[in-house]
């Protein structure tokens, strides 16, 4: 996760702060679990506590992250996800499940890089990343154009590799709650580690996905 002085340079930083999606990182990790095959489009509806909105994903985009979407959706990976991050003019992001076995077995899990094929514009959907492989479970979309994370390098890996989009729903993403904005991202060993009771005491009121349910 955030080591000691990964942490202290995060806050002294604010550019990288900005552009930080603060997935866990890993070393030593070069086993992927084997992932179901998307199809070439896939429409996922989003159940939160403030409305619904649907992400369509491209396998085409970035295959090997259109079929993580997919497995993750359909074990029910994001029921009951925490919106932890919510920058309405930024990103929002979400993808710790809140649930620590689960959490953990997925941490374990990265995906290799893919090339950036497509430009951060608002609405587009991409998975977080730390550094070089390290992408598993997190999601951010792009609450307005983005053009910096189509070239960001981080650890030599370069970009975000977007996948999706949200098709419907943009308006209810602008409706979460926005009072902690990035407070939780160097938070993240807690959360891993206490899961969302963590989230329950510290940060109360933050919006939740109920459901995500492939719909086509």
């Amino acid at each position: 996760m955030l080591k000691t002085l990964f942490v202290t340079f995060f806050f002294l930083n604010p550019v990288f702060f900005q552009h930080s999606f603060a997935q866990k990182p890993k070393t030593n990790l070069t086993v992927r679990k084997q992932d179901f095959v998307a199809p070439d489009t896939v429409n996922v509806l989003f159940t939160t506590t403030q409305g619904n909105f649907i992400i369509q994903a491209y396998r085409n985009w970035a295959p090997l992250a259109a079929d993580r979407f997919y497995t993750l959706v359909k074990q029910q990976f994001y029921t009951n996800n925490y919106i932890f991050r919510v920058e309405k003019d930024y990103v929002v992001q979400f993808g710790i499940a809140g649930r620590t076995k689960e959490d953990n077995k997925w941490d374990l899990q990265r995906l290799p890089d893919e090339p950036v094929r497509k430009k951060h514009l608002k609405s587009i959907v991409a998975f977080a990343r730390s550094g070089k492989n390290t992408r598993t479970t997190q999601l951010f979309v792009n609450m307005q154009d983005n053009p910096k994370l189509d070239t960001t390098m981080r650890e030599g890996v370069h970009g975000y590799p977007p996948f999706g989009k949200v098709i419907r729903g943009m308006d209810v993403l602008f409706k979460l709650n926005g009072k902690y904005r990035k407070q939780i991202l160097p938070l993240q060993d807690s959360v891993y580690k206490w899961g969302n009771s963590y989230l329950d005491k510290k940060f109360p009121g933050l919006d939740k996905i109920i459901s995500a349910t492939i719909i086509r």
